[in-house]
């Protein structure tokens, strides 16, 4: 079960990865919030895909969802949310084993509770959040770490093969909270400073359509074409695994790339790497502001608007940085070539 966001849902199929490795001919279903489950359309672990739709009166919801769940007498039911709707459905799941973390508010009717914390600040090292989900499975699998996966389609690979005909970077420029976005004038100059040769492919929800389009418009570069609201989300993948490079917020773009194992430039503006929901790719890198503000981090999904007014932890990220990477991203690959 993992009823929240995008991104949630895509770092959970790094546990699918490990079920599957472990238990190859088990039956795997998969709980997801409604609008999500395409991002596990024809995965091929799954049979079966529970669609969560809170819209349609979510208690009558959750008793449908229940009653479905307890005719399948599964052996184990694993909650990966931390919240009480998933926590009530796996309770009265029937399952022989409930597992979930203790911070669900229903833990006390779960059979195996793990912990879910963040690393401490000023740690060299974090604990990332597949790390944690994994955490949960590690006494009949093992504690070795998985990578989040997806499975695109051939027919959204086929979708965006006429993109792919020189190189390429693609930029998703969106959030839900504004604090985690890189602030629109700094995108556009960004794109103005990418090599007049390359094609930049803007990425988002169709509700990002017009924003990114304004982007566009604002910007000098020649090749800039917005693609937010014409790709499914798994198509968006295919995409970007062959970019030279993706720029993305601290949001679902990010882990889009994690799965896909696509070069990732991660700027975080408001939120920080310690969370523990950082890139994965083989090629990442993490920008963000390089002096210290004792705001940062104001909290862990973001704000609406900057609580100071200043927003210095998006308007002071270097430019430089973000070049530097695209030139480390270049060898890189020329590397892997070679």
């Amino acid at each position: 079960m993992q009823s929240a966001f995008i991104g949630d849902v895509i770092l959970t199929t790094a546990a699918l990865e490990k079920l599957h490795l472990y238990y190859p001919h088990a039956q795997i279903d998969f709980l997801v919030r409604k609008g999500n489950e395409g991002l596990v359309k024809d995965h091929p672990f799954l049979k079966k895909v529970y669609v969560f739709d809170k819209k349609g009166g979510k208690f009558k919801e959750m008793r449908r969802l229940i009653s479905e769940i307890r005719a399948e007498e599964y052996d184990k039911v694993i909650n990966f949310q931390r919240f009480f709707s998933s926590g009530l459905m796996a309770a009265a799941s029937g399952a022989k084993e409930i597992i979930g973390f203790k911070k669900n508010p229903l833990s006390s009717a779960f059979d195996v509770k793990g912990e879910h914390h963040f690393s401490s600040m000023d740690s060299d090292y974090y604990i990332h959040e597949v790390e944690r989900n994994q955490a949960l499975l590690a006494a009949f699998t093992d504690d070795e770490k998985n990578q989040p996966k997806l499975y695109p389609t051939k027919e959204d690979y086929e979708k965006v093969a006429p993109y792919k005909n020189s190189d390429y970077v693609c930029m998703a420029p969106t959030s839900v909270w504004f604090t985690k976005q890189f602030p629109a004038e700094r995108w556009v100059e960004l794109m103005d400073k990418m090599p007049a040769d390359l094609t930049i492919y803007l990425l988002g929800a169709p509700s990002d359509k017009d924003v990114c389009e304004q982007l566009k418009n604002q910007a000098r570069h020649p090749h800039i074409v917005n693609l937010a609201g014409a790709l499914p989300l798994l198509a968006s993948a295919a995409l970007m695994k062959d970019a030279l490079l993706n720029y993305v917020n601290d949001s679902a773009p990010m882990h889009l790339c994690s799965a896909m194992n696509a070069p990732t430039v991660a700027i975080y503006c408001s939120t920080v790497p310690a969370f523990g929901y950082g890139p994965l790719a083989d090629f990442n890198r993490i920008v963000e502001v390089e002096k210290p503000l004792e705001c940062r981090p104001c909290g862990v999904h973001g704000h609406k608007k900057c609580p100071k007014g200043h927003f210095k932890c998006g308007f002071d990220i270097e430019m430089n940085a973000l070049l530097k990477a695209l030139e480390e991203a270049k060898a890189w690959r020329s590397d892997l070539m070679a």
